[in-house]
This record gives C-alpha cells, structure tokens and sequence, in this order.
C-alpha cells in the first residue's frame, strides 16, 4: 500500500523563521524520513515550496494504514506536537526507472 504524507508546519512561515528548538528537531525530522527511505518504508520526501505555503511531503510503502500512522507518528517534529500530518491513500500510475 502507498500512501501521500503531508506534513503540516504550525505556520505558513515555518520554514522561513523556525526557532533555535524548532530548528534542532527539525533536523532530526530529516535524520528520520532519511532513515525510513534507507530502509524503503519511505520512497522519496522533501518540502513543497508551496507560495501559499511551504509543506513536508512523503510517498510511504507499507503494509496497512495503521503502519503508515505509526511511522508519522514516531517522526520527531508530530512527537514533539511541532506539526501535524495528514495521510492519503494513492496509487502508483508510473515510476521512473533509475
């Protein structure tokens, strides 16, 4: 199963003006999502430089929705209550071959 991630940030500056905390678990949001696409839970992520508003997305393979919530869960800026996330469950139509 392959589910959208969208990491929602508590401001529509976030990523402009985070604080010296929000900045260091930021960091470690990324050794996180890093780690989960290393091991393949996680198939590609980054921000969207959205002009409305910049947001984190992810494209999550896992066996069940509940997995895909636990893996968000456990991403350190939704543990520390920083952002909140919203899943979407999605098809692959086509990947591009490396």
């Amino acid at each position: 199963m392959h589910f959208f991630f969208r990491l929602i940030p508590p401001r529509p500056t976030y990523h402009l003006d985070m604080s010296d905390t929000e900045r260091t678990i930021m960091l470690q949001h990324i050794d996180y999502w890093t780690m989960l696409t290393d091991e393949g839970s996680s198939l590609l992520f980054g921000p969207v430089l959205d002009p409305k508003g910049a947001f984190g997305m992810a494209i999550i393979e896992v066996t069940s929705e509940q997995e895909a919530n636990q893996l968000a869960q456990k991403d350190p800026v939704i543990a520390a209550g920083i952002c909140t996330y919203e899943l979407a469950p999605m098809r692959i139509g086509a990947v591009r071959k490396v």
